[in-house]
């Protein structure tokens, strides 16, 4: 596995060459502190931290992510370099939304 070296116009995810640019997250009404980026078939919400996403995170990314597919119809997924608590893993799992590491 190879991981994603995130510079904005090219990226290796899993050995694929994939081109990620950012998305500005006000156009989707969101705060732009959050961070997403988008290929051509789906939008990523990144999040770039060392401690654990836990649901409380869980509920935020899946209500951040309704809006999104509110206004675009593509599949929404998470990217994330930190470690995710099983019940939230299955809780978006179970919400469509796929989890994608950075690492």
């Amino acid at each position: 596995i190879t991981a994603i070296w995130i510079s904005w116009s090219k990226n290796w995810l899993w050995g694929y060459r994939i081109s990620l640019k950012p998305v500005d997250p006000k156009q989707f009404g969101l705060n732009p502190r959050i961070s997403l980026v988008e290929n051509s078939n789906s939008i990523a919400i990144v999040i770039d931290r060392k401690s654990r996403i836990i649901m409380k995170d869980g509920k935020r990314i899946l209500d951040q992510s309704s809006i999104i597919m509110k206004k675009d119809k593509r599949p929404v997924f998470l990217l994330t370099s930190a470690p995710i608590c099983g019940k939230t893993k299955l809780f978006l799992s179970q919400n469509n939304i796929s989890i994608k590491s950075l690492i």
